[in-house]
Protein backbone atom coordinates (compact mmCIF):
# COMPACT_ATOMS: atom_id res chain seq x y z
CA UNK A 1 0.00 0.00 0.00
CA UNK A 2 2.89 2.62 0.56
CA UNK A 3 4.62 2.04 -2.16
CA UNK A 4 1.16 2.70 -4.29
CA UNK A 5 1.18 5.63 -2.28
CA UNK A 6 4.80 6.70 -3.76
CA UNK A 7 4.07 5.61 -6.63
CA UNK A 8 0.88 7.99 -7.19
CA UNK A 9 2.79 10.54 -5.80
CA UNK A 10 5.85 10.42 -8.05
CA UNK A 11 3.14 10.47 -10.76
CA UNK A 12 1.59 13.39 -9.93
CA UNK A 13 5.14 14.80 -9.89
CA UNK A 14 5.72 13.76 -13.47
CA UNK A 15 2.23 14.90 -14.20
CA UNK A 16 2.93 18.61 -13.04
CA UNK A 17 6.34 18.63 -14.55
CA UNK A 18 4.55 17.96 -17.96
CA UNK A 19 1.57 20.58 -17.60
CA UNK A 20 4.54 23.57 -16.30
CA UNK A 21 6.76 22.29 -19.00
CA UNK A 22 3.85 22.72 -21.76
CA UNK A 23 3.21 26.06 -20.88
CA UNK A 24 6.95 27.58 -19.73
CA UNK A 25 8.21 26.33 -22.73
CA UNK A 26 5.73 26.95 -25.38
CA UNK A 27 2.51 28.90 -24.23
CA UNK A 28 4.04 31.76 -21.82
CA UNK A 29 6.79 32.26 -24.82
CA UNK A 30 3.93 33.45 -27.07
CA UNK A 31 2.37 35.29 -24.72
CA UNK A 32 -0.62 32.76 -24.60
CA UNK A 33 -2.92 32.20 -21.49
CA UNK A 34 -3.72 28.70 -20.36
CA UNK A 35 -7.71 28.29 -19.00
CA UNK A 36 -9.06 28.12 -15.33
CA UNK A 37 -7.33 29.62 -12.49
CA UNK A 38 -4.11 29.27 -14.03
CA UNK A 39 -5.41 31.55 -16.91
CA UNK A 40 -6.46 33.81 -14.30
CA UNK A 41 -3.20 34.11 -12.64
CA UNK A 42 -1.70 34.88 -16.34
CA UNK A 43 -4.08 37.68 -16.91
CA UNK A 44 -3.13 39.05 -13.24
CA UNK A 45 0.74 38.49 -13.83
CA UNK A 46 0.49 40.33 -16.87
CA UNK A 47 -1.62 43.24 -15.60
CA UNK A 48 0.45 43.88 -12.60
CA UNK A 49 3.41 43.74 -14.81
CA UNK A 50 5.83 43.14 -11.72
CA UNK A 51 9.73 42.23 -12.57
CA UNK A 52 10.84 40.10 -9.79
CA UNK A 53 13.17 37.89 -11.94
CA UNK A 54 10.47 35.19 -11.73
CA UNK A 55 6.99 33.97 -13.66
CA UNK A 56 4.37 34.77 -9.99
CA UNK A 57 1.86 33.54 -11.95
CA UNK A 58 2.11 30.03 -10.22
CA UNK A 59 2.51 31.71 -6.68
CA UNK A 60 -1.37 33.53 -7.94
CA UNK A 61 -2.47 30.24 -8.97
CA UNK A 62 -1.48 28.25 -5.74
CA UNK A 63 -3.15 31.46 -3.41
CA UNK A 64 -6.23 31.48 -6.12
CA UNK A 65 -6.73 27.80 -4.71
CA UNK A 66 -5.99 28.16 -0.71
CA UNK A 67 -10.46 28.22 -0.53
CA UNK A 68 -10.75 25.69 -3.28
CA UNK A 69 -8.54 23.04 -1.27
CA UNK A 70 -10.68 23.61 2.38
CA UNK A 71 -13.69 23.11 0.12
CA UNK A 72 -11.84 19.81 -1.51
CA UNK A 73 -11.19 18.88 2.01
CA UNK A 74 -14.31 19.25 3.59
CA UNK A 75 -16.34 17.64 0.37
CA UNK A 76 -14.06 15.18 -1.11
CA UNK A 77 -11.86 13.50 2.17
CA UNK A 78 -8.17 13.88 2.87
CA UNK A 79 -6.51 11.39 0.17
CA UNK A 80 -7.83 13.99 -2.52
CA UNK A 81 -7.30 16.75 -0.62
CA UNK A 82 -3.45 15.60 -0.05
CA UNK A 83 -2.75 14.70 -3.50
CA UNK A 84 -4.13 17.81 -5.11
CA UNK A 85 -2.21 19.77 -2.35
CA UNK A 86 0.62 18.08 -3.40
CA UNK A 87 -0.25 18.83 -7.26
CA UNK A 88 -0.47 22.61 -6.57
CA UNK A 89 2.58 22.97 -4.53
CA UNK A 90 4.68 21.43 -7.38
CA UNK A 91 3.45 23.03 -9.71
CA UNK A 92 4.11 26.16 -7.82
CA UNK A 93 7.75 25.40 -7.40
CA UNK A 94 7.90 24.03 -11.22
CA UNK A 95 6.10 27.21 -12.28
CA UNK A 96 8.51 29.64 -10.39
CA UNK A 97 11.72 27.70 -11.24
CA UNK A 98 11.32 26.52 -14.67
CA UNK A 99 13.25 28.80 -17.17
CA UNK A 100 10.55 30.28 -19.58
CA UNK A 101 12.72 31.10 -23.27
CA UNK A 102 12.71 34.82 -23.97
CA UNK A 103 11.26 34.17 -27.31
CA UNK A 104 9.20 31.18 -28.59
CA UNK A 105 10.86 27.99 -29.47
CA UNK A 106 8.95 27.18 -32.10
CA UNK A 107 7.98 30.02 -34.56
CA UNK A 108 4.67 29.33 -35.61
CA UNK A 109 1.89 29.86 -33.23
CA UNK A 110 -0.24 27.13 -33.89
CA UNK A 111 2.47 24.55 -33.37
CA UNK A 112 3.19 25.96 -30.46
CA UNK A 113 -0.26 25.35 -29.14
CA UNK A 114 -0.27 22.26 -30.57
CA UNK A 115 2.95 21.01 -28.63
CA UNK A 116 2.42 22.82 -25.52
CA UNK A 117 -1.42 21.62 -25.41
CA UNK A 118 -0.20 18.00 -26.02
CA UNK A 119 2.42 18.17 -22.90
CA UNK A 120 0.10 20.08 -20.51
CA UNK A 121 -3.01 18.16 -21.36
CA UNK A 122 -0.92 14.95 -20.98
CA UNK A 123 0.14 15.83 -17.67
CA UNK A 124 -2.95 16.55 -16.17
CA UNK A 125 -4.61 13.33 -17.19
CA UNK A 126 -1.75 11.66 -15.64
CA UNK A 127 -2.69 13.43 -12.38
CA UNK A 128 -5.92 12.57 -12.58
CA UNK A 129 -4.83 9.06 -13.06
CA UNK A 130 -3.38 8.95 -10.05
CA UNK A 131 -6.17 10.55 -7.73
CA UNK A 132 -4.99 13.47 -8.10
CA UNK A 133 -6.29 16.95 -9.36
CA UNK A 134 -4.93 20.26 -10.39
CA UNK A 135 -6.94 21.91 -8.23
CA UNK A 136 -9.23 25.60 -9.33
CA UNK A 137 -12.46 24.68 -11.79
CA UNK A 138 -12.29 21.40 -10.95
CA UNK A 139 -12.95 20.91 -7.72
CA UNK A 140 -15.73 23.77 -7.72
CA UNK A 141 -17.50 21.94 -10.57
CA UNK A 142 -17.60 18.54 -8.45
CA UNK A 143 -18.79 20.33 -5.34
CA UNK A 144 -21.73 22.35 -7.81
CA UNK A 145 -22.06 18.74 -9.41
CA UNK A 146 -22.67 17.06 -5.98
CA UNK A 147 -25.49 20.08 -5.17
CA UNK A 148 -27.23 20.03 -8.22
CA UNK A 149 -27.88 16.81 -10.77
CA UNK A 150 -28.03 19.25 -13.53
CA UNK A 151 -25.02 20.37 -12.89
CA UNK A 152 -22.40 19.48 -15.23
CA UNK A 153 -17.78 20.44 -14.37
CA UNK A 154 -17.39 20.62 -18.04
CA UNK A 155 -20.10 22.62 -19.03
CA UNK A 156 -19.00 25.07 -15.92
CA UNK A 157 -15.21 24.59 -16.90
CA UNK A 158 -16.70 25.88 -20.73
CA UNK A 159 -18.17 29.05 -19.35
CA UNK A 160 -15.31 30.36 -17.17
CA UNK A 161 -12.99 29.94 -19.79
CA UNK A 162 -15.36 31.38 -22.64
CA UNK A 163 -15.05 34.49 -19.75
CA UNK A 164 -11.22 34.47 -19.49
CA UNK A 165 -10.36 34.06 -23.30
CA UNK A 166 -13.06 37.39 -23.83
CA UNK A 167 -11.03 39.18 -21.61
CA UNK A 168 -8.02 38.01 -23.42
CA UNK A 169 -9.50 39.36 -26.69
CA UNK A 170 -10.49 42.93 -25.03
CA UNK A 171 -7.38 43.35 -22.77
CA UNK A 172 -4.91 42.41 -25.24
CA UNK A 173 -5.56 40.79 -29.12
CA UNK A 174 -7.82 38.73 -30.97
CA UNK A 175 -4.96 36.61 -31.85
CA UNK A 176 -3.97 36.27 -28.30
CA UNK A 177 -7.83 34.87 -27.86
CA UNK A 178 -8.14 32.79 -30.27
CA UNK A 179 -4.44 31.13 -30.44
CA UNK A 180 -5.46 30.14 -26.74
CA UNK A 181 -8.63 28.91 -27.59
CA UNK A 182 -7.26 26.57 -30.27
CA UNK A 183 -4.34 25.47 -27.48
CA UNK A 184 -7.29 24.95 -25.18
CA UNK A 185 -8.77 22.40 -27.57
CA UNK A 186 -5.61 20.83 -27.57
CA UNK A 187 -5.13 20.38 -24.28
CA UNK A 188 -8.66 19.29 -23.64
CA UNK A 189 -8.47 16.29 -26.26
CA UNK A 190 -4.83 15.57 -25.02
CA UNK A 191 -6.71 15.17 -21.33
CA UNK A 192 -8.91 12.81 -22.76
CA UNK A 193 -6.74 10.51 -24.13
CA UNK A 194 -4.53 10.05 -21.24
CA UNK A 195 -7.23 9.91 -18.54
CA UNK A 196 -10.51 8.99 -20.77
CA UNK A 197 -12.42 11.11 -18.46
CA UNK A 198 -15.27 10.99 -20.51
CA UNK A 199 -15.71 7.65 -21.25
CA UNK A 200 -18.48 5.80 -19.79
CA UNK A 201 -18.18 3.03 -17.76
CA UNK A 202 -20.11 0.34 -15.78
CA UNK A 203 -19.54 -0.09 -11.97
CA UNK A 204 -20.03 -3.82 -9.72
CA UNK A 205 -19.24 -3.05 -6.40
CA UNK A 206 -19.44 -6.21 -3.87
CA UNK A 207 -19.51 -4.64 0.03
CA UNK A 208 -21.05 -5.91 3.22
CA UNK A 209 -21.54 -1.81 3.96
CA UNK A 210 -24.87 -0.24 2.61
CA UNK A 211 -23.62 3.05 3.44
CA UNK A 212 -21.92 3.10 -0.34
CA UNK A 213 -25.54 2.96 -2.09
CA UNK A 214 -25.70 6.38 -0.26
CA UNK A 215 -22.47 7.26 -0.89
CA UNK A 216 -22.99 7.05 -5.03
CA UNK A 217 -26.78 8.59 -4.70
CA UNK A 218 -25.44 11.34 -2.86
CA UNK A 219 -22.00 11.73 -3.22
CA UNK A 220 -22.09 11.24 -7.30
CA UNK A 221 -25.68 12.43 -8.09
CA UNK A 222 -26.10 8.79 -9.85
CA UNK A 223 -28.27 6.01 -9.84
CA UNK A 224 -27.77 2.60 -8.59
CA UNK A 225 -28.97 -0.89 -8.21
CA UNK A 226 -28.12 -2.93 -5.32
CA UNK A 227 -29.10 -6.87 -4.69
CA UNK A 228 -27.83 -9.03 -1.66
CA UNK A 229 -25.57 -11.71 -2.53
CA UNK A 230 -23.92 -14.92 -0.93
CA UNK A 231 -20.11 -15.04 -1.30
CA UNK A 232 -19.36 -18.52 -2.68
CA UNK A 233 -16.29 -19.31 -0.69
CA UNK A 234 -16.94 -17.57 2.57
CA UNK A 235 -21.09 -18.42 2.08
CA UNK A 236 -21.02 -14.84 3.77
CA UNK A 237 -23.79 -12.51 2.87
CA UNK A 238 -22.87 -9.25 0.69
CA UNK A 239 -24.55 -6.41 -1.57
CA UNK A 240 -24.36 -6.17 -4.58
CA UNK A 241 -23.60 -2.77 -6.47
CA UNK A 242 -24.39 -1.29 -10.22
CA UNK A 243 -23.96 1.87 -11.23
CA UNK A 244 -22.98 3.79 -14.75
CA UNK A 245 -20.36 6.20 -14.23
CA UNK A 246 -18.00 8.42 -16.13
CA UNK A 247 -14.27 7.90 -15.99
CA UNK A 248 -13.90 10.77 -14.20
CA UNK A 249 -16.80 9.57 -11.19
CA UNK A 250 -15.08 6.72 -10.99
CA UNK A 251 -11.57 8.02 -9.60
CA UNK A 252 -14.05 10.01 -6.93
CA UNK A 253 -15.52 6.78 -5.85
CA UNK A 254 -12.78 4.81 -5.44
CA UNK A 255 -11.42 7.64 -3.48
CA UNK A 256 -14.84 7.46 -1.47
CA UNK A 257 -14.28 3.66 -0.95
CA UNK A 258 -11.76 3.65 0.69
CA UNK A 259 -13.13 5.63 3.35
CA UNK A 260 -16.32 4.01 3.60
CA UNK A 261 -15.00 0.08 2.65
CA UNK A 262 -11.36 -0.32 1.86
CA UNK A 263 -11.88 -4.18 1.55
CA UNK A 264 -14.79 -3.79 -1.47
CA UNK A 265 -14.11 -5.96 -4.44
CA UNK A 266 -14.78 -3.77 -7.46
CA UNK A 267 -15.06 -4.18 -11.06
CA UNK A 268 -14.79 -1.16 -13.83
CA UNK A 269 -16.11 -1.65 -17.29
CA UNK A 270 -16.25 0.71 -20.33
CA UNK A 271 -18.98 0.90 -22.63
CA UNK A 272 -19.25 2.10 -25.71
CA UNK A 273 -22.93 3.20 -25.19
CA UNK A 274 -25.22 3.60 -22.89
CA UNK A 275 -29.02 4.66 -23.77
CA UNK A 276 -31.94 5.02 -21.92
CA UNK A 277 -31.87 8.05 -19.01
CA UNK A 278 -28.40 8.35 -18.56
CA UNK A 279 -26.95 12.06 -17.77
CA UNK A 280 -24.16 12.68 -20.01
CA UNK A 281 -21.39 15.09 -17.85
CA UNK A 282 -19.24 16.59 -20.48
Amino acid sequence: MKNEQIKSYLTILAGSFLFCAGLNWFIVPAGLYNGGTVGISQIIRTLLDLDVGFDIAGILNFLLNIPLLLLAFFSFGRSLFLKTLFSLVTQTIIFTYLPIPAEPILGEYAVSCLIGGILAGAGVGITLKAGGSGGGLDILGLYFTKKSKDFSVGRFTLIVNAIIYAMCAVLFELPVALYSIFYSMVYSFSIDKTHLQHINTSVLIFSKNKAVCEMILHELNRGVTYWKGTGGYTESNTYVFYSVLSKYEVRILQESLKQKDPDAFVIVTEQDQVLGNFEVRL
